[in-house]
């Protein structure tokens, strides 16, 4: 019997078809927007981060209005402090930036948002690491307990899911215990459960103000040499309670989620960070690649490898101008 010769240009050749038989989707439900929030006057522009701005309390109320009418329901937000010392008191405060913001936007908008919060320690303090630093190093079990207490003041300001970002041992079940103790057992958290000591966090730490006074990260957050190791923090993390499992950084770090969605049955979230997007912008701009073709791109690869959810500074834009229609 001859062997008929094989064409897979068949099902390409239609574009009614290649859209009917495409295995992967990206829609507005899929992206969250990271958004920084500060005490100032007016928008703040991140020079790093073409149209990224920290943003005044009444006037991020106002945009992530506009943002649900356009259909992005998903937020986290990062807080940028006046205020910094040494143990973070002003991350744990209820009058804290991001307590503030929280009330503000669910009086605004209600349950039309999910509103993330990261919580993290490093733009907090003065010496700008993620946690509790005596004797020269971050104290572990010191840290947790300040982390657990940031993701109550965020939890009970009205928070729809905290995100713990700071790689500490044992922070998923400290913060469960705590929310739980407070009737917040409805508040899931998304762990930042793989985030790797990355090159490509520049632009953020500028944003955020939260770049570390000496030293470096590279003591807590993973090493990008290293895959196994990804798994086991992840799956840690999933019995300590997590329910979201995040990746971070993301197109570099493509084969670890995937090793992760064959692991677990968390729904996964991945993190296309600040210089991610900052590289895409400024090749934009340069008019070296086409911005919306290649951010779709990059999505699309993010989801086929195995994220439901994708962070993305690029989520406004997207809806603004209808990319993904």
């Amino acid at each position: 019997m001859t062997v008929p010769f094989q064409r897979p240009r068949r099902l390409r050749d239609n574009a009614v078809l290649r859209e009917a038989i495409a295995e992967t989707h990206v829609l507005p439900a899929h992206l969250m927007l990271p958004m920084f929030v500060a005490d100032v006057p007016e928008p703040r522009p991140i020079t790093a981060m073409p149209g990224v701005d920290q943003w005044p309390i009444p006037k991020l109320v106002a945009e992530i209005e506009r943002l649900v009418e356009r259909g992005l329901k998903s937020f986290i937000l990062f807080g940028v402090p006046d205020h910094k010392d040494e143990r973070a008191s002003g991350a744990t405060s209820e009058d804290g930036i991001v307590p503030r913001a929280l009330i503000a936007i669910k009086k605004a908008v209600g349950d039309a948002a999910l509103i993330a919060t990261d919580v993290c320690a490093c733009s907090y303090t003065d010496h700008g690491h993620c946690g509790i630093i005596e004797g020269g190093r971050l104290h572990n079990d010191k840290s947790i307990e300040l982390l657990a207490n940031i993701a109550l003041a965020h939890a009970q300001a009205g928070a729809d899911i905290v995100a713990p970002s700071d790689m500490m041992d044992g922070r998923v079940r400290r913060i469960r215990e705590v929310l739980d103790a407070h009737e917040l057992t409805h508040v899931p958290i998304m762990s930042y459960a793989i985030k790797y000591a990355s090159s490509l966090y520049g632009p953020f730490r500028h944003a955020a103000d939260s770049a570390p006074k000496f030293g470096d990260r590279r003591g807590y957050q993973m090493d990008f040499r290293n895959r196994h190791d990804a798994l086991r923090e992840a799956l840690l993390d999933e019995g300590e309670g997590a329910d979201i499992l995040m990746v971070k950084p993301g197109i570099a770090y493509l084969d670890i989620l995937r090793d992760l969605r064959e692991r677990t049955n968390l729904p996964l979230a991945i993190y296309q960070v600040s210089g991610e997007y900052s590289m895409i912008k400024f090749a934009a701009q340069a008019n070296a690649i086409d911005e919306r073709a290649v951010t779709r791109e990059l999505w699309h690869s993010m989801r086929r490898a195995g994220a439901n959810l994708i962070l993305t500074y690029h989520a406004a834009q997207a809806v603004r101008e209808r990319w993904l229609e």
